[in-house]
């Protein structure tokens, strides 16, 4: 990746309230959401795949900003898990030109260049292009706002939204934060995004 095609990524949402880390783990977070809402952010599936086959449409990917992560501030845990320097990757995932969600990831630099060739491609498929296992942990569970995901969403938030990792053979490979249009409440139901919040 040439040091030209970069650009500094953006700041990361504001989280509003977040789930404790024991009740994600242990599969008690998002009481205050449906099963299908539960399934999507809690769930160790392809958010892509899950949203191609919400829409019938395949998930293109927009993306944002590619660059050196300079700063800790508002990242989870556990990026600092990650052997330095970092690089911080933000897209829209987008269906027919409409933003139905925004992720970012965080990678060391080395194995971002090894596994991100088409910067393009989904994540999930870029690491699984040679159908090489994979483990999805997911860590965190929150809602979380931002003037640029509301302008992008075309909503006013707070928006829901996740992080969690992907290991291989038990090796941190990347942490990554997805955040959620509440345009999918089209295919998935009420999201009840004002249930349940305790300010953190």
């Amino acid at each position: 990746m040439a040091d030209s095609l970069l650009t500094r990524p953006w700041v990361s949402p504001t989280p509003l309230w977040e789930a404790p880390i024991s009740e994600v783990l242990n599969a008690r977070a998002g009481g205050q959401l449906s099963g299908a809402w539960k399934l999507l952010l809690l769930g160790d599936g392809s958010p892509t795949r899950h949203l191609h086959l919400l829409t019938g449409t395949p998930i293109t990917i927009e993306l944002i900003a590619m660059g050196p992560e300079l700063k800790s501030q508002g990242r989870p845990a556990e990026v600092a898990e990650l052997a330095p320097p970092l690089l911080r990757r933000q897209v829209w995932l987008r269906c027919n030109g409409q933003a139905l969600g925004w992720a970012e990831s965080w990678w060391n630099q080395a194995e971002a260049e090894q596994s991100l060739r088409d910067r393009q491609q989904p994540i999930w498929l870029s690491l699984t292009s040679e159908r090489a296992e994979l483990f999805r942990e997911v860590d965190g569970l929150a809602q979380v706002t931002a003037d640029w995901l509301e302008r992008g969403f075309g909503a006013t938030g707070p928006f829901w939204s996740r992080h969690y990792r992907f290991f291989r053979q038990g090796r941190e490979l990347t942490v990554i934060r997805e955040v959620f249009s509440p345009a999918l409440e089209r295919w998935l139901g009420a999201s009840r995004h004002d249930a349940g919040l305790h300010k953190v």
